[in-house]
């Protein structure tokens, strides 16, 4: 019992750290939907088109697009630019390693399982949190991830966003929309749930067969259990 009460509390506190992450900012609740097909297959091109410039997607193969209701020929027509890669190669950056350390300082992370290591709202929270910052390198900032060394690839759709301190010391700050982008607001937090969405798939693409699979095997446990019962009940009816 003491055993359970540890592991719940542990569970609830990581949980709440994981929750004040980036100072202490709340995070958007991202509510994306893993059977929606059209969500993932347009996340899908926004990360082929943005993210794979310069992240790698190493434990992902370009054939798994297939689970998301893409035929090959449609992934090699919108995904795959270079001729040397096949459909089940994995997903590699354009960038290599020296040049992507001599513009942004560091190599930028694989993308693979980030979904798993940070959560949903967490990214979600983190693309359309960027700001402008020329104090910076990039001259970009982000709420949850200060001095973050990634600049707003999405800065055209989103437009720019200005900190708001609310505090001398610059500890607390709300952003403010200085100029519009491309789309309107509603429309680039929609491509950014998308994005989401395909990343929390390539973290798990199974993860929705399992559950499925799960719910399954709950329904046959209700049923044995029953039929169990009932051959119990049926067998010592006579000896009671």
């Amino acid at each position: 019992m003491k055993l359970i009460l540890v592991m719940v509390w542990s569970v609830l506190f990581f949980s709440g750290l994981a929750g004040a992450a980036g100072g202490g900012y709340s995070l958007s609740k991202a509510n994306i939907d893993g059977t929606n097909a059209e969500s993932l297959q347009r996340g899908a091109k926004i990360f082929a088109d943005r993210c794979l410039s310069c992240h790698a997607a190493t434990f992902m193969r370009y054939n798994r697009l297939v689970d998301i209701g893409l035929s090959q020929n449609q992934i090699k027509q919108y995904f795959i630019v270079d001729d040397s890669v096949k459909v089940g190669d994995t997903m590699k950056s354009a960038i290599d390693a020296a040049t992507a350390k001599q513009m942004f300082g560091v190599m930028p992370p694989d993308l693979s399982v980030v979904s798993r290591s940070r959560g949903a709202d967490w990214l979600y929270t983190y693309f359309v949190s960027f700001y402008k910052d020329e104090a910076t390198t990039t001259g970009w900032n982000n709420l949850i991830f200060p001095n973050v060394a990634m600049p707003n690839v999405f800065s055209q759709e989103q437009g720019v966003l200005r900190a708001i301190y609310a505090t001398d010391d610059k500890s607390s700050l709300s952003l403010e929309r200085e100029t519009q982008g491309s789309l309107s607001a509603r429309a680039f937090d929609d491509s950014m749930l998308d994005l989401t969405n395909f990343l929390v798939f390539m973290g798990e693409p199974a993860a929705e067969k399992r559950k499925q699979i799960g719910s399954l095997v709950i329904i046959f446990l209700i049923i044995f259990a029953f039929m169990a019962w009932a051959v119990k009940r049926e067998f010592w009816k006579d000896v009671h």
